[in-house]
């Protein structure tokens, strides 16, 4: 017996849909009937192929004068960066990379050190400059370390694709940067609170807080698969098989924990910014839920401030 994905009836003979991965009883079996995000590819016209033989497909400039001619990567269907067609979860984990050499390569290269206080103005939240609109985004993609980031890639590649085949490509990316932003903007929030006098204050190692790093928006995504899929099992150190749920309550339990015992930044981390994170996100899988939305039933391979003084978290 296996639970249809969709309306969640125990099914004696599940059907698997070829094209997202999900499992779904004979009412729900066909792509059209649970709104199978693979149906966006039929209108891809990327995914057309002249055979040579039918004059009314059109030539799009993939061998012609075309921009995509004159790229030295095959962007085609079957190119490397075919990979990330409808996977925007990867795209987002390049990005997040990208941003990492950016700072730790180039910015050094073009004279601005690594935090030093122009480097925390480009690439993370802080107080000395909080309404420094791009940060919001860039303090995302932004990792103090790359300890940091290898972790925040590692659980972005497994439950990334698992939330955007069940929200979209779309919305995950609004989710991913929007709940990313505001958690933030949160543990920023919370230091000026209790700090009032940093605000606009250079940063050193007594004062000021800077926030970057994945871990507010990854905690949302954590946030609405919890919702939509508490039982989906998964493996804790690669080890210790779980529930989500408890996975969850004990990442926020333990975050509360630190924050409580010291500070909302305890330990170098945005305790606060993780908690923000998985509130939104549970917030918005409620939403979902209400809507009728469920997760997949397993999941499926592929498919803060920086480092040393007080005042600068990580996430």
């Amino acid at each position: 017996m296996a639970k249809c994905d969709r309306c969640g009836e125990q099914e004696s003979m599940p059907y698997q849909c070829r094209l997202c991965g999900g499992t779904y009883c004979s009412k729900h079996r066909l792509p059209e009937n649970h709104g199978c995000p693979g149906l966006d590819d039929w209108n891809d016209p990327g995914g057309v192929f002249d055979s040579g033989f039918d004059d009314s497909v059109q030539d799009t400039g993939t061998n012609g004068d075309g921009l995509a001619a004159r790229v030295p990567v095959d962007t085609g269907p079957g190119g490397v960066l075919a990979y990330f067609r409808g996977n925007v979860a990867f795209t987002l984990l390049a990005l997040m990379w990208v941003t990492f050499l950016l700072q730790y390569l180039v910015a050094p290269a073009l004279g601005i050190g690594a935090y030093t206080q122009q480097w925390f103005n480009l690439f993370t939240i802080n107080t000395a400059e909080p309404l420094a609109v791009w940060t919001w985004v860039t303090s995302v993609f932004s990792h103090g370390g790359f300890g940091h980031i290898v972790l925040n890639s590692i659980v972005l590649y497994f439950f990334g694709p698992v939330v955007e085949k069940r929200i979209g490509s779309a919305k995950l990316v609004g989710l991913f940067v929007i709940a990313g932003a505001l958690a933030g903007l949160a543990q920023v929030g919370a230091a000026l609170i209790a700090n009032p006098s940093w605000w606009g204050q250079q940063l050193t190692t007594t004062t000021g807080s800077a926030v970057l790093g994945a871990s507010g928006a990854i905690a949302a995504l954590l946030g609405v698969l919890t919702v939509l899929n508490p039982n989906l099992r998964i493996y804790l150190y690669f080890v210790i098989p779980m529930p989500l749920w408890l996975a969850t309550l004990l990442f926020a339990g333990y975050s509360i924990f630190a924050s409580t015992v010291g500070g909302i930044g305890a330990g170098g981390v945005a305790q606060f910014a993780h908690l923000a994170g998985l509130g939104i996100g549970l917030l918005y899988g409620a939403k979902l839920k209400r809507e009728g939305e469920r997760a997949p039933n397993r999941l499926q391979f592929g498919g803060g401030g920086g480092r040393g003084g007080p005042g600068r978290r990580r996430r």
